[in-house]
């Protein structure tokens, strides 16, 4: 089938044209289908026909793009019809920059990582077209960058933590006399080792879960009742900084009008991802938002999605800003928020955590006015938590059962008595300046917890 030659044209140069780019069209490495509004393919260029393990254009030509390119997270988790981005392009006609997930290659189990794009034409009255690539060797040269940034945040994290283990020392009245400048001096030091420190645990964050070193734990969550839980935390940090802070459900209702009931919905997260992603809202909220603002946090159903919502009445980002504030390091540039210390990785850290489990993020803000940031993850239906938590509780009760079934170690023989020690041998003395270092490198390796 000749593409490019599907309309009429009396331009001379038309047909040379047409044939010069199908020739470039089957010579590049990237995968190119194109198929009708339906999604019947109509063209598919050799590359794409390897990747996807297809003989033939013409094993291929009028059927579904679908039977052919079958997508999985990068993390390797089944996209349902309402994450799987590919799926949505194409029905809603809507464009797909770039959008990275693994292939399934045919009938194998092969996988192969992709990055995979859609073009409309004339949205829903005309073709799309499909453009895909293997990324094998840009993940590879990515991981050993991940590799060389996680090495070195792990080794600075310890010198660091020292560095600010004798500074809250010398800063201590019990162990140190200093006058008040010198104690100015030592309270910038150590808001700026913290800052490093929280700087190198974002770090080896972001590289852990672009590498997949940390894959989320999911499991059924009656979502308001979580989050409100997790949101009780900040009540104290509000209340210090004199800011108003709520927690609430939009579908709460009052029965008889006495009391008030949340309304319940469910999903399928990693607990710890969604305390992650609310101490970075909520973090974010308190530190943007002047003393006598508010922020709400809220929960509910939306559809087969659960909408979790975190509103201030803060600075605000500018339209410049909104859309970058998800990019690693970004941070908006103004006279409000350049004197507010930050990473610039929580934001990007909370768009990973919560694409790991199926969901989107975003935000809506004006300058001056506030801003609203969105979590949409995927909803269980009241019968699905059910039957998840009856894997669960099977789940724990098997371990339980595994636990008890262990052979109890042998009785070990009684060891003879130590002789008599008439004279008491001396310990090594250890200078304390030693044994505080020991102690404060020891605390180090706990990490920093992200705010």
């Amino acid at each position: 089938m000749n593409l490019f030659k599907r309309k009429k044209t009396t331009e001379p140069t038309a047909g040379k044209d047409s044939a010069l780019a199908e020739i470039a069209l089957k010579a590049i490495n990237d995968g190119v289908i194109m198929t009708d509004k339906t999604g019947k393919i109509e063209f598919i260029n050799p590359a794409a026909l390897t990747m996807t393990d297809s003989k033939s254009a013409n094993d291929v030509i009028g059927f579904d793009y679908s039977l052919i390119i079958k997508l999985e997270s990068k993390e390797g988790r089944e996209l349902s019809e309402n994450e799987n981005p590919l799926i949505q392009a194409m029905k809603t006609g809507q464009p797909l920059e770039s959008f990275r997930g693994s292939l399934i290659v045919g009938t194998t189990d092969k996988r192969l990582p992709i990055a995979i794009s859609v073009l409309p034409i004339n949205n829903l009255s005309g073709d799309r077209i499909i453009t895909f690539r293997n990324i094998t060797k840009e993940l590879q040269e990515e991981g050993e960058q991940t590799e060389f940034i996680s090495t070195a945040s792990h080794e600075m994290r310890t010198p660091v933590a020292t560095i600010d283990g004798y500074i809250t020392l010398a800063l201590n009245p019990q162990t140190a006399t200093i006058d008040e400048r010198a104690r100015g001096y030592l309270t910038s030091a150590s808001a700026a080792s913290k800052h490093l420190g929280k700087l190198f645990q974002d770090l080896l964050d972001v590289t852990k879960l672009d590498d997949a070193r940390i894959r989320p734990n999911l499991e059924p969550a009656e979502m308001v009742a979580l989050v409100k839980t997790i949101s009780n935390d900040y009540l104290e940090k509000a209340k210090e900084e004199k800011i108003n802070f709520s927690f609430g459900s939009d579908d709460s209702v009052q029965p008889g009008g006495n009391h008030r009931m949340d309304q319940v919905v469910y999903s399928f997260v990693d607990v710890n991802f969604l305390r992650e992603i609310l101490d970075n809202l909520v973090g974010n909220a308190l530190k943007y938002t002047p003393e006598g603002g508010s922020i709400y946090v809220n929960v509910r159903g939306d559809g087969d999605r659960v909408l979790i919502n975190v509103t201030d009445t803060g600075v605000g980002i500018s339209a410049d800003d909104l859309s970058h504030i998800f990019q690693k390091f970004y941070r908006a540039d103004n006279s409000d928020t350049r004197t507010i210390g930050g990473t610039g990785l929580g934001l990007y850290i909370t768009k990973q955590r919560v694409e790991a489990m199926g969901g989107k993020v975003w935000a809506e803000s004006a300058f001056g006015e506030g801003s609203t940031f969105y979590v949409s993850l995927p909803r269980l239906t009241s019968d699905e938590y059910e039957k998840r938590m009856i894997v669960v509780r099977q789940a724990q009760m098997a371990k339980q059962l595994e636990q008890a079934n262990q052979p109890t170690p042998p009785n070990q023989p009684t060891p003879p008595p130590a002789p008599p020690i008439t004279t008491p041998p001396q310990a090594p003395a250890t200078p304390p300046q030693a044994t505080l270092q020991n102690q404060i490198i020891n605390n180090s390796n706990e990490g920093v917890q992200p705010q």
